[in-house]
């Protein structure tokens, strides 16, 4: 975190969650999610979980909710608060991470995601404790065995999310038409290419509010509401002279063949904007010279 003592501070985990219907089915690879939102923040948990508890019922009538799946990485966080009907299931990439990470041998590894992937739970931990302490050394220096019992709390701790969300109930409503249900876990996914790539490159630090501003900028953008959220609190106002040089440039021999739905951003970017004709101020020399030239 940036600011002052941000060296002293211990380090801060931004909050992401993504909220979908299911898979668009198109016929082939069905990798598009339908109906994805996406909210993320530096809030305290139950201020977050309000946070989406809100933008759920924003856009569907909560009551007629039949099932939530659940699926995250064990964190207290993610699971409590919640609605108690939840469908729970741990997410697997971080399971088969955890194994990797916690035991060194390659042949446990491979044995314990065996028994995993086979749904033999009780034999799987059975497995991890004896392994643990067949490596348990007088060393201080080797802990294989910590380890190992590390990753056996952590998967006992959450062990009603060992079992794939289809298989824990039998009730399931049938896919909407258009739409099919699948295996989850694209949360890492999301969180790669919404808020890792832009907020963590370059060794960067943020503030607390400044973590909060840019995730709001993010996913405002992933989830197709920035122009919307612009409009709202610009008025329309946009940055036009640079775009329009660009635009004007373009003749009709140079125009696309195929004319597309076009773009709400330039439509945003061709207004006036006011601001450039009124009294300069030090902020707005700056503006107008990081955007206007």
């Amino acid at each position: 975190m940036q600011g002052k003592g941000h060296r002293k501070a211990p380090k801060q985990e931004m909050k992401v969650a993504t909220m979908y219907e299911g898979w668009e089915d198109d016929g082939s690879s069905c990798s598009r999610l339908a109906g994805k939102t996406i909210i993320a923040g530096m809030e305290k948990s139950e201020e977050f979980h309000a946070k989406r508890e809100a933008r759920i019922r924003s856009i569907y009538n909560a009551d007629e909710i039949e099932i939530r799946v659940l699926n995250g990485d064990g964190g207290s966080w993610i699971k409590d608060p919640y609605e108690p009907d939840t469908v729970f299931q741990l997410d697997r990439f971080h399971i088969q991470q955890s194994i990797k990470k916690k035991i060194a041998s390659p042949e446990a590894q491979k044995e314990i995601g065996r028994l995993f992937e086979e749904g033999r739970y009780d034999e799987m931990f059975e497995y991890i404790s004896i392994y643990a302490d067949s490596v348990e050394s007088d060393d201080e220096k080797d802990n294989n065995s910590r380890k190992a019992r590390e990753l056996y709390e952590y998967l006992n701790n959450n062990k009603e999310g060992l079992v794939p969300w289809q298989k824990q109930r039998n009730d399931y409503p049938e896919a909407p038409e258009g739409m099919v249900y699948k295996n989850m876990g694209v949360q890492e996914n999301q969180n790669c290419t919404t808020i890792t790539l832009r907020m963590k490159g370059g060794r960067r630090r943020w503030s607390n509010p400044g973590a909060n501003n840019m995730a709001k900028l993010l996913t405002s953008r992933e989830n197709k509401e920035l122009v919307d959220t612009i409009d709202r609190y610009t008025d329309g106002m946009m940055l036009a002279e640079p775009v329009q040089e660009i635009l004007y440039s373009l003749s009709a021999a140079k125009a696309p063949k195929k004319d597309g739905k076009g773009s709400p951003y330039l439509d945003l970017l061709n207004h006036h904007m006011p601001m450039l004709d009124a009294l300069q101020t030090n902020a707005r020399r700056l503006f107008r010279k990081a955007f206007c030239g």
